[in-house]
């Protein structure tokens, strides 16, 4: 069990409308007296349940706005003589 000083929710916010929400806890990399070898950990989701629950008990929580420009589709175009057919191994 972590103690509220060593546990942070996160919460993530796109223009898209998509929210995600994230646990991350301190670890250490050494020993816990070497301060330097402290650090977050991976995100690991969680529900916006929980992330409210907490922020509710007190927890540390951030709220970021991600303003990143939505990801560029590109059409792939299928060059392959065989565009249709269905190769089997084997057979010539």
């Amino acid at each position: 069990m972590h103690t509220k000083n060593t546990v942070k929710y996160v919460c993530e916010k796109y223009p898209s409308g998509n929210t995600y929400y994230f646990k991350q806890e301190i670890i250490t990399h050494d020993c816990w007296d070497n301060l330097d070898s402290l650090a977050w950990s991976a995100p690991r989701p969680i529900s916006k349940a929980t992330y409210l629950k907490q922020k509710k008990a007190g927890y540390k929580t951030e709220m970021k706005f991600i303003n990143k420009l939505p990801a560029k589709v590109y059409q792939l175009k299928n060059k392959s003589p065989h565009q249709g057919q269905c190769l089997v191994y084997g057979e010539k």
